[in-house]
């Protein structure tokens, strides 16, 4: 992506099974789970680098020793620190006493970290400031083991007010207006009221206090507590959590908006945002790596009895197709074919933007992650071309000369390396020309491989959001290769509404795809429709959320796909510009053939999954009419 905007969280869960004792003989050492947390978190440091942070619970530790370790970090190798300050605990044991290296009770009675149940997180903020404590895991911590809580996730809530009036009304009085803390404060309120209740059960049995501890250890009722904390919310989630006696959970939104997915044997249980962390991790088969189910948690109880359970009715499942696009790392085998596929459904388009000219046509892609769409483009191309190859041959063979016969067998696609991502570079200067001049040469470019004023150059970024990048760079470095046209292809379609589920794009204005709607709006004496649409969204705020529709469609409804685009080329090129500008995007429709399995489409469509969408989108036009930068939900 050209643009840079900021990924999904990046969550790891593993419970080990058995005694550490058996990963000391198995695999050599008592520090099997730590080692294959850090992989797991390596394996998916793309999701996250505002910050980074685990939590381990030991189990079945006596009282008065510390059985919650957790620790946080901002620094820029945040999970290289976070292990490093970890693995600092053994430096001296292996020095001074190796031998205890190897007794794995010794290390769990005496060293921090080193317990079953481990939970790792990384964090891309999507709002607020970035500060230790907005690192997850987030803890909620309690003198009774059962009413300890960890919580670590992937999530953005849309009705975040509407929690924080709920807890109100409950008697807390939380520290802070954001989500993570309204989720952690609703699930720890249903802990507490699990724990009282089977509390209350027992003293009537007449059990000591004691036997009551064990008792509710044993018996919390996890996806009970999970239905009754989830039951109001509204967004896009999946989030792990584990309470201090060692039961732990791992559970995604109704929708499936989130990606979430499990692993287990009679060893172990892993969950992670992303399949091939997992195979990696594990060297686990592609088949073996599952989904957690929408509206389900995955549940391992301190006796290692694992369940999938339904905490909230399952929705039409949405998964975000933006995850599938940009966002989660292209090693996984449904990801690099759908991105491939993402390539070759662009084929038609371009070959009538260049007219079926491929002499004078040369394909490159924007670094880094279009990479796997464009091998899709060109595998496309030789399809193409041999389709060509093939009819010419059948149908008018006699009539070619030989030389017009090593022309038509030569044909190939020209692939070009054009746009090369530099090293990023420091601005000192503070002035915005000088600015604005280092920005330009965040790109660079290969010379010598266009034919000046006679190429065209056909170039694939993944998504274009907006649009700033192509304009303040790289449209100017490849203009200076003297092409006669440069056309800029998205292989996502327009993206035109805010995301209100993890992705940091929750603001209208940051859309070129607005931008150029309200252009043509403008242009055309059709101004009155952003006065209607504000009205609009201004009375549905007096509605209740589910009967709240998406008013901001209608901006959008006067155009067709490509006058938005022409507009979008306009915007994005820059003044001193001499080839022509074309941007091209992918359909809906050939996005849903791509991702078949993965329809969450709102910020392309304005289809929200929750009701809470309309609400924030209808909010998100409001604030920009009104000139307002907050946060829409």
């Amino acid at each position: 992506m050209s643009d840079s905007i900021k990924h999904e969280c990046g969550i790891a869960f593993i419970r080990l099974l058995k005694p550490l004792s058996f990963y000391q003989k198995k695999y050599g050492t008592a520090l099997y789970g730590l080692n294959k947390l850090y992989l797991l978190m390596e394996k998916q440091h793309n999701r996250g680098q505002d910050g980074a942070g685990i939590a381990t619970i030991k189990l079945d530790v006596k009282p008065g020793h510390r059985y919650i370790s957790r620790y946080r970090s901002m620094a820029q190798n945040a999970v290289a620190d976070i292990f490093g300050y970890v693995h600092n605990k053994f430096v001296d044991i292996q020095n001074e006493t190796p031998e205890l290296m190897q007794d794995a009770e010794w290390l769990k009675q005496n060293v921090s970290f080193i317990g079953e149940v481990l939970l790792g997180h990384l964090r891309y903020g999507t709002h607020g400031q970035n500060s230790i404590e907005n690192c997850h895991p987030f803890l909620r911590q309690n003198n009774w083991m059962t009413r300890n809580l960890v919580i670590a996730g992937n999530f953005n809530m849309t009705n975040v007010d509407e929690l924080l009036e709920q807890l109100y009304e409950l008697g807390q009085h939380p520290k802070e207006q954001a989500d993570t803390v309204t989720v952690l404060e609703k699930i720890g309120h249903f802990l507490d009221d699990e724990n009282q209740d089977l509390f209350d059960t027992y003293k009537k049995e007449g059990l000591s206090n004691v036997e009551i501890t064990h008792k509710i250890s044993d018996n919390l009722n996890i996806a009970n507590i999970l239905r009754r904390s989830a039951k109001t919310w509204d967004g896009g989630y999946a989030m792990s959590g584990i309470v201090g006696n060692g039961d732990a959970f791992f559970m995604r939104d109704p929708s499936g908006i989130r990606p979430a997915y499990y692993y287990q044997d009679d060893e172990i249980v892993v969950g992670a945002s992303e399949r091939p962390a997992i195979q990696t991790a594990f060297n686990i088969p592609f088949g073996e790596v599952k989904e957690v189910l929408p509206g389900h948690a995955l549940i391992v109880k301190k006796d290692g009895t694992v369940s999938m359970e339904q905490f909230r009715e399952p929705m039409e499942k949405r998964s975000c197709s933006f995850e599938r696009i940009y966002f989660s790392r292209g090693s996984d085998a449904e990801i690099y074919t759908e991105r491939k596929q993402l390539g070759k459904l662009l084929i038609d388009q371009i070959l009538a933007a260049v007219k079926s000219d491929l002499k004078h046509t040369v394909f490159s892609f924007i670094p880094n992650t279009a990479e796997i769409s464009f091998y899709g483009l060109v595998e496309g191309l030789h399809d193409h071309i041999r389709k060509i190859q093939k009819e010419t041959l059948i149908g008018n063979q006699e009539n070619l000369t030989d030389v017009e016969l090593e022309e038509l067998l030569s044909m190939t696609p020209r692939v070009e390396k054009l746009a090369i991502k530099d090293v990023k570079l420091r601005t000192f200067i503070t002035a915005d020309a000088d600015r604005k001049e280092m920005v330009a040469h965040v790109y660079d470019t290969t010379y010598g491989v266009i034919k000046n004023d006679v190429d065209t150059l056909v170039a694939v970024d993944d998504s274009i959001v907006r649009g700033t990048t192509l304009r303040q760079s790289i449209i100017k470095i490849i203009d200076r290769l003297h092409p006669k046209k440069i056309i800029i292809v998205s292989s996502a379609p327009q993206i035109r509404y805010p995301d209100c589920y993890g992705i940091d794009m929750s603001k209208m204005g940051q859309f070129v795809a607005f931008e150029a709607a309200i252009q043509l709006l403008r242009e055309r004496g059709m101004a009155h429709v952003i006065d209607e649409v504000y009205e609009k969204c201004k009375a549905s705020l007096l509605l209740p959320k589910d009967q709240i529709i998406n008013h901001v469609k209608e901006i959008y409804r006067p155009f067709k796909q490509e006058e938005i685009s022409a507009q979008i080329a306009k915007i994005i090129t820059p003044e001193e510009t001499v080839a022509e500008v074309e941007v091209i995007y992918q359909t809906l429709d050939n996005l849903h053939v791509a991702i078949p399995n993965h329809k969450g489409d709102w910020y392309f469509s304005g289809n929200y999954p929750t009701p809470g969408g309309n609400k924030v989108v209808n909010k998100a036009f409001m604030n920009w009419k009104e000139g307002s930068n907050q946060r829409a939900y």
